[in-house]
């Protein structure tokens, strides 16, 4: 058959390319992939109110598109196997046919024939196909390569635009840097916020939770509002110091999505400073709350705790309590980090918190178990009591847990024992190749070789007989 011609063929590739921001390359491979569709469409639909349809889904396997981008043209193209008797014309074709052209042709051989369809028997369906697939293999290019950037990205934070929703999820558009293409991302029901308004078009700062591989629709990315990592970036953008150095981020807590809708979203954020003369606290809130209040408008009200972080867990769990005031604080099992935290009545509800949020981040924020004590209803004795039980409990959990990781381990050794000694007895073929016969023949210092050292066994009645036999055959041979 003859090419068929595309006059344009380099200009659309060209133009697709720019568009898209594809190598030519990617886009030539698309391209020949949507032709290929294309025939297989082409060659189905001759079987269409005829007969049932013959091809399986790996039939047009040995079939490829090559494009001569000189003449700006395609050709269809089919590898075929020389046989003696042809069973599938599209898999096969007949020695005797291929010897008038090539006399040294041979069964088993492979040829390459050019199968292309007049361009007018292509049909209307198959142009569509090739145009539909063509159109989504270049969206996979493209989704794929971009996302190849994200993967790599050193930002974790990105500003996405709201397109559309799916079912929970909110899809929204987001580019990898100044002059990119967009790229949908998913954020799912869990990264929102309750008090975010998602409507079409309107923009949030989100951070790259993950690109991971979706069955059915490739590398999708995941970005989450409610992650700890964009509290930490609002506030690295809106704080100098922390750029400088001068004031560093030691542990975020935040609870964007409270069990209850009567508790709004909070953070504690616990800061300290490298420099004695600069106050990290006053850094972080800024000139009337300026900088803060920038923070707290991304987030949308988000209510956040500003704290010192302090080396001491006395000092440092009552800062973590902010704003409620503390009279004591008891490390009644410090090996445990478990603490009693004694304040006035007054201060009670402030220190717990609504359901309890306000004690729930503390507790996350400084990795201590905190208990709130009524400082003036708090009995010692009792509440020692209570908590050396508590002790006795937990280091007989952890004493018998270190027991079970002592048997695993044990097991272990036991099993691994056995094994080595199943391997000497029944060695692996891998074994003998590695290590051979230790009978092998040895050298002597002038470099002939002698025979193996006898075995220390003793041979049986039946060996000894041979043995003597071969004697025997011997002499008589001699003589």
């Amino acid at each position: 058959m003859a090419l068929v011609l595309l006059p344009g063929l380099n200009n659309l590739i060209e133009d697709i390319s720019e568009e898209k921001k594809l190598p030519s390359q990617v886009v030539e491979a698309a391209l020949r992939e949507a032709l290929l569709k294309g025939y297989e469409r082409y060659r189905k639909t001759l079987y269409l109110g005829i007969s049932e349809d013959p091809f399986e889904e790996d039939y047009f396997s040995n079939f490829d598109v090559g494009l001569d981008l000189d003449e700006e043209g395609y050709r269809v193209l089919a590898s075929k196997i020389i046989v003696e008797e042809v069973e599938s014309e599209d898999h096969q074709i007949a020695i005797a046919e291929v010897m008038q052209v090539a006399d040294d042709a041979q069964v088993g051989d492979t040829v390459v024939l050019d199968v292309t369809p007049e361009k007018e028997d292509f049909g209307r369906m198959a142009a569509a196909t090739t145009k539909q697939v063509l159109a989504q293999k270049l969206r996979d290019q493209q989704r794929r390569m971009i996302q190849e950037e994200f993967a790599d990205l050193e930002d974790p934070v990105l500003t996405a635009r709201v397109i559309r929703f799916e079912r929970q999820s909110v899809i929204m558009a987001v580019s990898s840097g100044l002059g990119r293409p967009e790229v949908e991302a998913e954020l799912p029901r869990r990264d929102q916020l309750p008090n975010d308004n998602y409507r079409a078009n309107a923009t949030f700062k989100v951070f790259l939770k993950e690109v991971s591989e979706v069955p059915r629709r490739g590398p999708q990315l995941f970005v989450s509002r409610s992650n700890a990592g964009l509290v930490v970036y609002l506030f690295e953008n809106e704080v100098p110091e922390i750029q400088e150095g001068s004031v560093r981020i030691v542990a975020v807590a935040r609870e964007a999505n409270p069990p209850s809708r009567a508790v709004g979203p909070r953070t504690k954020v616990a800061v300290d400073s490298i420099e004695r003369e600069v106050d990290p606290v006053g850094a972080c809130i800024g000139a009337r709350g300026a900088r803060i209040q920038q923070v707290v408008n991304e987030l949308r009200g988000e209510k956040i705790d500003v704290i010192r972080w302090s080396s001491d867990p006395i000092q440092y769990i009552c800062n973590s309590l902010s704003p409620a005031r503390v009279e004591v604080v008891r490390l009644v099992d410090p090996e445990g980090q478990h603490a009693h935290v004694l304040v006035p009545p007054d201060q009670l509800s402030l220190a717990i918190g609504r359901e309890g949020q306000n004690v729930r981040l503390a507790a996350r924020l400084t990795g201590w178990k905190i208990d709130i004590k009524n400082s003036q209803e708090y009995d010692q004795e009792a509440e020692d009591s209570e908590v050396a039980e508590l002790i006795t409990q937990r280091e007989e959990e952890e004493s018998l847990q270190r027991e079970a990781e002592q048997r695993l381990e044990a097991e272990q050794a036991a099993r691994a024992e056995e094994d080595e000694r199943l391997r000497q007895l029944y060695p692996l073929p891998e074994d003998e190749e590695e290590f051979p016969d230790e009978q092998s023949t040895e050298i002597n210092s002038d470099d002939s070789e002698i025979t193996p050292p006898e075995s220390n066994l003793e041979k049986s009645p039946e060996d000894k007989e041979f043995s003597q036999n071969e004697e025997i055959d011997e002499e008589e041979g001699t003589r």
